[in-house]
């Protein structure tokens, strides 16, 4: 899974973890499978009502406008997914990590025209693979991207973090606290850096300047990895 960082209006630097093309075609077939049925479905409970051939048609192109608009509609109304992108656990957000607005989504739907319906989904691809943050044509234009919410559950899980052996700590005020609370700030902290909520991290840094009785300059994002590594140093050589 590539990751790609952005940097906030509020200078912090955080890593988005991209949707892997494979997750985005999983993504894609759900969708198309879902637009089927309901087009099916939508066409044979008129076909059983026997409505007039010309009265059918309209009322036809009426229902079948959801279908039309799904991508659209689901991504502004569901947060940038749809229902393959909830299954995949993808989601589509802008390139600062903050959430699109419906002109966002809007261009990146209309571009599906040249992305998927007219190249067959190679436009897409090929795009997604050489732009190297998850975005196609659609995205390009829209400012937007598409990002994955799997949680990969590692050792970094765990209060546990790798310190090298010359490792020098900063802040020794990081004692004033214990493994619960230091385990509920890595916790906190690894998720907001997955989900790309930097107002998470913001409040970490406040409430660690409040709770240590310091003063710092470093970024949001640097300070608060650093406490968590200076309390490992600390904790493994106590």
């Amino acid at each position: 899974m590539d990751e790609f960082q952005i940097e906030t209006a509020q200078n912090v630097g955080i890593n988005q973890n991209v949707a892997s093309i494979g997750d985005r075609m999983f993504g894609y077939l759900i969708d198309s499978a879902v637009i089927f049925l309901y087009t099916l479905g939508v066409f044979l409970l008129l076909t059983t009502l026997n409505l007039d051939m010309g009265d059918t048609w309209a009322i036809y192109l009426l229902v079948s406008l959801p279908a039309f608009l799904y991508y659209v509609l689901l991504e502004t109304f569901m947060n940038g997914k749809t229902v393959g992108k909830m299954l995949m656990k993808t989601r589509v957000v802008k390139l600062d990590g903050s959430k699109p607005s419906f002109a966002n989504y809007f261009v990146r739907w209309i571009l599906r025209i040249i992305d998927v319906v007219l190249t067959t989904g190679a436009g897409a691809a090929i795009t997604i693979l050489f732009k190297g943050n998850g975005q196609r044509i659609g995205d390009i234009a829209a400012g937007t991207t598409v990002i994955s919410e799997k949680e990969k559950l590692t050792i970094n899980h765990t209060l546990i973090k790798d310190i090298p052996n010359d490792y020098v700590p900063t802040y020794s005020q990081v004692t004033l606290l214990n493994d619960g609370d230091m385990q509920t700030i890595k916790n906190l902290y690894d998720e907001a850096l997955r989900n790309g909520n930097h107002n998470i991290i913001l409040n970490l840094h406040q409430r660690l300047i409040a709770i240590m009785a310091i003063e710092t300059t470093e970024k949001p994002v640097v300070f608060v990895d650093k406490v968590i590594k200076d309390y490992n140093y600390y904790t493994q050589n106590m």
